[in-house]
């Protein structure tokens, strides 16, 4: 039996209050929330080796089954009995329990978990939103400590935003005159995707924290385009549904550009589209759900929402940093977006910042470039059109260590203190919406840029390696900085800057590697097929002059 007699905080579950927020009363005593308790492992996952077999030739690679994580990894039914004890004693209802996810998820009133958890939760606003906040650290009795690793949900303030940017006129006249707009499917031309791939027999899971998308607006889109529409499909997480606004401008513009992007380029694959609040609980349960579904079977994830990493809790980037590596153990590749607001991330505290959760060592970072196409020529540089628009995330990380894959790729120092740790992004693809994708959403055709876009592009290529594998590649991140010398295998873009960074040969806090030739990366991920099935098309790119 657990005792209240002792008790400690929740490592790293400290929270801030919101500059500029304000408290406006005590939060509803009766209202009934629900929390995620995050639970050690039974043995925690080795990221070094996951390093080194990320490494390793895709046909060579042996990643864990389901089954074999949650027998090595998961929570142990010794812990969860613990914390159903827990749970009884507070009035609290375990509504769910999941070894592999290492999740229980408790139910009960705002007055209950303020005594579970030693808290006061408060309703809050903040720039016009309301929240449930608290300040400070949760606290569980002593006897949980080591077995609680994180607890969320608690505070349900907005955790991250969508990264894409709908063309306006607002750059000005000149900048409307020479604009261009291109269908994901020319964007994948351009770089030289596998043409005789269709992702079929993949999964692609999409995160989505709002809005939604209409079934009438994904046909009349595919069929315009001209390819057969996927097969799509929504999952709930924590209540999160299917909901589109009719803003386009809003979350919906999100949810579908992943999808249409994604689509375009795979469409024989699946798509998974995970729905749940915009929460640090939401957004974890997503991802968990999405690397750890045994029914869809994703094999790889694309996130197009995040933010500075700084308004994270310490215990929300080690969850989901440990998603992640569950991720890599089990072959899935995650591709997130790097940001749309420059070196800084949109902070105006003076310093650099970059987005998590594309900051994180096991995550493939997607920065932004602007794309214009010219025959079989395609011309590209770093995508910055501030102070009026957005430009690509990028950055060195306040947080991360710097990875051993990037350990030769003469990372910089931060412009912060200096020191070298893990550097944003890995890759790079078109994110300017001044030569960005052509979408419908809402009943409205459209052109959206940022690098929302990038991260379901690379989802797609994605899709079309491992189809053509015959298994999942998984973790990319250390073999493509293996292959970044090989000539051709990335178009290394060496004209613009995002703020504090600079474009340069090789790798650059702007946009990386480069953006990726699809075919000659395909050739030395999985050479012995490559050749027969997917032959090099005659395209080129050059770096903007």
């Amino acid at each position: 039996m657990t005792s209240d007699n002792q008790r400690v905080p929740v490592a790293g579950s400290e929270r801030a209050a919101l500059p500029g927020s304000r408290v406006i009363a005590s939060a509803n005593p009766d209202e009934v929330i629900q929390v995620t308790m995050r639970l050690r492992p039974r043995t925690p996952l080795n990221s070094a080796e996951l390093m080194r077999k990320g490494a390793q030739p895709a046909p060579e690679r042996q990643h864990l089954t389901h089954e074999e994580y949650e027998q090595r990894h998961g929570a142990s039914p010794d812990d969860v009995a613990k914390i159903e004890d827990f749970a009884h004693q507070h009035h609290l209802a375990v509504a769910e329990t999941d070894l592999g996810r290492r999740t229980m998820i408790l139910s009960g009133t705002v007055s209950a978990f303020n005594k579970a958890f030693d808290v006061e939760l408060k309703e809050c606003e903040h720039e016009g939103v309301r929240y449930r906040g608290r300040i400070g650290a949760v606290h569980i009795p002593s006897e949980l400590s080591g077995i609680v690793t994180g607890v969320f949900g608690l505070d349900n303030r907005p955790q991250a935003k969508p990264h894409f940017r709908r063309r306006t006129t607002q750059s000005g006249l000149a900048a409307h005159a020479n604009s261009v707009s291109y269908t994901p499917i020319q964007v994948a031309q351009a770089y030289n995707f596998p043409s005789a791939l269709d992702g079929s027999g993949q999964t692609i899971a999409l995160i989505e924290l709002g809005g939604g998308y209409r079934s009438r607006d994904l046909s009349s889109y595919f069929k315009k385009l001209g390819v057969k529409q996927p097969k799509i499909t929504a999952v709930s997480v924590d209540g999160g549904h299917n909901k589109a606004t009719g803003d386009p401008n809003g979350a919906d513009g999100e949810v579908v550009l992943d999808i249409e992007v994604a689509g375009a380029v795979a469409p024989a694959a699946k798509i998974v589209v995970y729905f749940a609040p915009n929460t640090d609980a939401g957004f974890l349960d997503a991802i968990t759900k999405a690397v750890h579904d045994t029914t869809n079977k994703p094999s790889v994830v694309s996130i197009s929402w995040g933010g500075p990493e700084e308004s994270f809790t310490q215990q929300s980037l080690t969850a989901y940093d440990e998603a992640f590596q569950a991720a890599a153990a089990l072959g899935v590749t995650v591709c997130a977006a790097a940001g749309d607001n420059g070196s800084t991330d949109g902070v105006t505290d003076g310093k650099q910042h970059v987005d998590f959760p594309a900051s994180d060592p096991f995550v493939l970072a997607c920065g932004g470039t602007s794309l214009r196409i010219t025959g079989k020529t395609a011309v590209e540089s770093v995508w910055n059109e501030q102070p009026q628009g957005g430009a690509t995330g990028g950055g060195i990380s306040d947080v991360f260590a710097l990875p051993d894959y990037q350990k030769k790729a003469e990372i910089p120092p931060s412009a912060n203190d200096h020191k070298v740790r893990r550097g944003v992004p890995d890759v790079s693809g078109d994110a300017d919406p001044q030569t960005g994708y052509e979408i419908f959403v809402d009943g409205q055709s459209a052109v959206f840029g940022g690098t929302s876009a990038v991260a379901p592009l690379m989802a797609g290529l994605t899709a079309r390696l491992n189809q053509q594998a015959g298994k999942a590649v998984g973790f990319l991140n250390p073999v493509l900085y293996q292959q970044a010398e090989i000539a051709g295998v990335f178009h290394d873009v060496t004209q613009g800057n995002n703020g504090s960074y600079s474009a340069a040969a090789g790798w650059d806090a702007c946009t990386g590697l480069g953006s990726p030739d699809g075919t000659k990366l395909l050739g030395v991920l999985v050479p012995k097929q490559a050749a027969h099935r997917a032959p090099a098309s005659s395209g080129k790119m050059a770096a903007a002059s």
